[in-house]
């Protein structure tokens, strides 16, 4: 044979080998019956009462969220109910299985079971009905007399009450808003929230009661602004009142948005448009026209925790500029665009020499902020503590484009997209084969960490819950 002829049967070989190696593309059958599988063992297994935590052992002994939980316990901070609710709303939309209306349903009304008089959600909920009279839950008969503060408790922290809320309202849509327990749930969720809205247009982290009106003596409207000193170690309180820390401020406008268009109510419009004044307001004067996570009544970046100083924040303001474009959106004002420009500007200058940025900025002089293991305030990331994401990953080139493409649109609202379903392609079959393969026997995803530790992870079964669900609805309308 011509050498020539060889060269060319060897690549032909070669591919034809690698193509044979590869794992068949899943049927739709084998997907749902894998869907099945892992529902059916999540929410009889690992589930409390409909409600779920962050992770549990494989063998079931050991439930987590940020803290332990014990058997009668579930978990709202997000990835937990709110989190698993929605991946199971969202697949049964793919999919119109019962299966999964039943169980995001079960979630559903988990979370009303937890939320509080104050209008929201603590980080957790109990079942226990020898417990439940100590807390504060709407559903209770009796009101307990003292609650201590985390059993009456509303809170934004970590997009749990917003999380929550966003699930419910969705769910209320999907069923025609005929349940009248998550309907009455979701509105009076966001009454508080309106409620508790300062004059400005912020929100503090949480609040014990059903908020009543602020007044705008006590919390004028105010420009940020810089102080003239502040204290290089933690004072050991919470001073500040209006926070924008862990994306607390695009979160609750993300629900108000969300509530507009499901309701059709201008109050949430209004609300979510007196955020995004505040975000307009909040920003700080040049040098460093960007957000810092928490201010004082009079508008000056404050302390948060001891690793939170008053700075300005590479992360959280980048989570602002996204969520004021959301805002030009819905609302179509323009002016929620204007601080754009400006903040890239500045946080585009203020990358580290790897093009990520820091969580915090010193005021003024814009020197990057650490802190060290025993959390000493240093100019130096050789001693950082792990828990904390001291150093942020740079979106500022999606955030610039998707910027210049709402900057040149001719209107800032345009028609609401038709839905639309996943498409069958070869990724998305791969990743459904992956997820099927991953499976173990009794329909678990068991996640292994760097130590060996076997968990099983909420939002790994979310994650993998919506993979299977569009390979489905795509190979349904295939």
């Amino acid at each position: 044979m011509p050498i020539t002829l060889i060269l060319l049967a060897v690549p032909f070989s070669l591919g034809a080998s690698i193509k044979a190696d590869e794992p068949p593309d899943p049927t739709p059958a084998e997907a749902e019956a894998a869907l099945h599988a892992a529902v059916t063992f999540f929410t009889e297994q690992v589930a409390s009462h409909g409600a779920y935590v962050w992770r549990t052992s494989s063998d079931l002994a050991d439930r987590r969220g940020e803290g332990v939980a014990s058997p009668t316990m579930a978990w709202v901070q997000p990835p937990g109910t709110p989190s698993v609710g929605e991946a199971l709303l969202d697949a049964y939309l793919d999919t119109d299985d019962p299966l999964l209306l039943d169980a995001a349903l079960a979630a559903a009304h988990a979370l009303c079971l937890g939320q509080m008089h104050s209008g929201g959600w603590y980080y957790s909920i109990e079942f226990d009905p020898a417990e439940r009279p100590a807390f504060d839950y709407r559903d209770n008969p009796d009101r307990p007399a003292k609650p201590s503060r985390s059993r009456r408790m509303t809170t934004l922290d970590d997009d749990t009450t917003q999380a929550s809320l966003r699930f419910l309202i969705r769910m209320d849509e999907a069923l025609d808003f005929a349940d009248p327990r998550i309907h009455d749930a979701a509105r009076y969720g966001l009454d508080a929230l309106i409620a508790a809205q300062h004059p400005n247009g912020a929100w503090y982290v949480w609040w014990e009661s059903f908020p009543q009106p602020l007044s705008e003596d006590d919390y004028p409207i105010l420009p940020a602004s810089y102080p003239e000193t502040w204290p290089r170690e933690w004072p050991n309180t919470w001073q500040g009142r209006y926070v924008t820390n862990d994306d607390l401020m695009p979160d609750v406008i993300d629900t108000l948005l969300l509530a507009h268009r499901t309701y059709d109510d201008p109050r949430y419009l209004s609300a979510a448009r007196r955020a995004g004044d505040f975000l307009i307001l909040a920003q700080m004067p040049d040098p460093q026209p960007a957000w810092a996570q928490q201010y004082n009544v009079a508008m000056h970046p404050e302390w948060s925790r001891k690793f939170e100083p008053p700075a300005i924040s590479g992360g959280e303001s980048q989570g602002i500029l996204q969520a004021l474009m959301r805002l030009a959106r819905a609302s179509g004002d323009p002016k929620y665009l204007e601080p754009i420009p400006k903040a890239l500007d500045y946080l585009r200058r203020s990358r580290l020499p790897d093009g990520r940025l820091a969580r915090f900025y010193e005021l003024r002089t814009n020197r990057p902020l650490y802190f060290t293991n025993d959390y000493r305030l240093t100019y130096s990331s050789d001693d950082m503590p792990t828990h904390y994401g001291f150093i942020v990953g740079s979106r500022l080139d999606r955030i610039a484009s998707d910027y210049d493409r709402l900057r040149k649109a001719p209107d800032l609202r345009p028609a609401p997209p038709g839905p639309s379903s996943p498409i069958l392609t070869p990724a998305l079959s791969r990743s459904a084969r992956d997820v099927i393969d991953a499976l173990d026997d009794r329909g678990a995803w068991v996640d292994r960490s760097e130590k060996g530790a076997a968990t099983i992870q909420s939002a790994t079964f979310s994650r993998n819950l919506r993979v299977l669900s569009r390979f489905l609805a795509a190979a349904k309308d295939r």
